[in-house]
C-alpha cells in the first residue's frame, strides 16, 4: 500500500505537490492564526515540512520552484495594482528619504554580517539588501489589525513601503548583468553587448547598457501602448457584464505581460508583472479587477512562501547561530532603530516613529527573490540563503510582538502629551 501512495505521487507530481503544499499550509496556518500569528509563518513552515531537509514525504523542488514563481508573477501584480502615485506624493517628504536611508542601513549592516562570516562584498550586499525590505502582506494585516491604515502613521508606513518595493525592482533588474562582478555567475556576453563593447565599453558595461536599453524600450511601451491598450480592454471586456471574462482578461494580462517582457526584452517575469499592475491601476476597473484575482493570486502566494520554506535547511540554526542572531538582530533592531531615528529627525512625533519602526522590523517577499536570484547566480552561499528565510520566520513571529511594544510606549504619548516642537508635521 506504502509503495503504491509513493508510486501515485511520482505519476502525478505537480497535483501532489500543490495538494502537499496547500494542505499543509491550511494546517499551519491555522495554527498561526489560532495563535495569533501572520499565517505567513505557517506557510514558510509548511514548506519546511515537505523540504528535503526534513524525514517524511519531500516534494518535487523543480515543480514548486515554477508554481512559485507563478506565486511571484501575480503577487508583483498585486503590489503594481495598488502602487499609488498619489499616494506616495502626499507622504514624499518622509517616506523617500526615509525608506532609502533605511535600506542604506540594512544593507551595511548585511554588509558587515556577510563580512564576518568570510563572504564576498557581492554577497554581503545581496544579503544586507535582502533584510532591508519589509514584507507587504505582513505589514498591511498588522495596520488593517490595528485599523491603522487610512491614518496618517498608516499612509507613511505603506508610502515608505511603495519606495522600499520600488527599490528592490530596480535591483531585480541591475543584479544579472551585474553578477560577475559581484562574484557571481558571469551572464552571457551577447552579440548586442559585444556590438556596444567595438563602440569602446568594456563587457560588463556593454551588457549592462543592453539591459537598460531593452528595459528603457519596455517602459516606454507600457507607458505609451500599454497605458492606452489595457484599460480599453479591460473597459470592453467590463461592458460585456461577464464576470468570468473579465476575471481572464485580467489574469491573461498579468501573465502575458511577464511573459512577454521576458520573452522579448530580457526584463524578469517580476518586473513585468509589475509594470502590468502599474499600468491596470489607473483604470477605473482596478478594484474590481484586485476583487476578482484575488483568490488565485492568494494560492500561488501561498505556494511561493511554500517553496521558499523548502529551500530552508533547519542545520543552520546548529551550524551558525551567531550568524542567525546577527541576521534577526539586523532586522528587528537595526531597522527600526534606523527607521525610528529617521522619522524623529524629520520631526514627527513618537508615535508615529514607534509605528514605522515597528512596521519595518520584518521581512517577506522581496527578501525571498532576491537571496533565491542571488543564491541562483552564485553570488550568495546558500548559508545566506539559509539566514534570510530563517530570519524572515523569527521577524515574523515576533512582529505581533514588536507592534505591542509600540502600542504600549505610544500610549504614552498620546495627542496633547507630545511636545509641539516635535509634532506631527504636514507634507505638501
Amino acid at each position: 500500500m506504502i509503495s503504491e501512495d509513493r508510486q501515485l505521487t511520482h505519476d502525478v507530481p505537480l497535483i501532489a505537490t500543490i495538494v502537499a503544499g496547500l494542505g499543509l499550509a491550511f494546517l499551519f496556518g491555522l495554527v498561526a492564526h489560532r495563535f495569533r500569528l501572520p499565517m505567513l509563518a505557517g506557510y514558510l513552515l509548511a514548506g519546511v515540512v515537505i523540504g528535503p531537509f526534513t524525514p517524511g514525504y519531500v516534494a518535487n523542488q523543480e515543480l514548486a520552484a515554477e508554481l512559485a514563481e507563478l506565486g511571484v508573477i501575480l503577487l508583483m501584480f498585486g503590489v503594481g495594482l495598488q502602487f499609488s502615485v498619489k499616494e506616495l506624493m502626499a507622504v514624499r517628504r518622509i517616506a523617500i528619504p526615509g525608506a532609502l536611508g533605511q535600506i542604506a542601513v540594512a544593507t551595511l549592516a548585511g554588509l558587515a554580517v556577510g563580512w564576518l562570516s568570510g563572504w564576498g562584498i557581492g554577497a554581503g550586499l545581496i544579503f544586507g539588501l535582502s533584510l532591508s525590505v519589509a514584507s507587504t502582506v505582513v505589514l498591511l494585516s498588522a495596520l488593517q489589525n490595528r485599523q491603522i491604515v487610512k491614518t496618517r502613521r498608516g499612509s507613511i508606513a505603506v508610502g515608505w513601503l511603495i519606495v522600499e518595493d520600488l527599490v528592490m525592482v530596480v535591483s531585480l533588474v541591475l543584479i544579472p548583468p551585474l553578477a560577475g562582478v559581484l562574484g557571481g555567475t558571469v551572464a552571457p556576453i551577447t552579440d548586442e553587448a559585444v556590438q556596444a563593447a567595438r563602440l569602446g565599453l568594456g563587457p560588463i558595461a556593454g551588457t549592462l547598457l543592453v539591459t537598460v536599453v531593452k528595459l528603457a524600450a519596455f517602459v516606454a511601451l507600457m507607458m505609451i501602448v500599454g497605458r492606452k491598450l489595457i484599460p480599453a480592454v479591460l473597459h470592453y471586456v467590463a461592458t460585456t457584464g461577464n464576470r468570468e471574462l473579465f476575471r481572464l482578461a485580467v489574469l491573461a494580462t498579468a501573465l502575458g505581460v511577464a511573459f512577454g517582457s521576458a520573452y522579448l526584452f530580457g526584463v524578469s517575469f517580476a518586473l513585468g508583472a509589475f509594470f502590468a499592475g502599474m499600468v491596470m491601476a489607473e483604470s477605473t476597473l482596478a478594484s474590481q479587477a484586485m476583487r476578482e484575482t484575488l483568490p488565485l493570486r492568494d494560492a500561488f502566494a501561498v505556494l511561493f512562501f511554500v517553496s521558499v520554506g523548502m529551500l530552508f535547511d533547519p542545520q543552520v540554526l546548529v551550524d551558525a547561530p551567531l550568524a542567525l542572531l546577527a541576521t534577526v538582530v539586523v532586522i528587528l533592531l537595526v531597522k527600526s532603530a534606523a527607521a525610528f531615528g529617521i522619522v524623529r529627525a524629520f520631526g514627527y512625533d513618537r508615535r508615529v516613529a514607534l509605528t514605522i519602526a515597528a512596521s519595518l522590523a520584518q521581512i517577506g517577499e522581496f527578501s525571498f527573490i532576491l537571496i533565491v536570484m542571488g543564491q541562483q547566480l552564485d553570488i550568495v552561499p546558500i548559508e545566506a540563503r539559509d539566514l534570510v528565510v530563517a530570519g524572515a520566520m523569527i521577524s515574523i513571529l515576533l512582529n505581533p510582538l514588536m507592534f505591542h511594544l509600540s502600542d504600549r510606549f505610544s500610549a504614552r504619548f498620546a495627542p496633547g502629551t507630545e511636545d509641539p516642537a516635535t509634532s506631527e508635521p504636514e507634507d505638501d
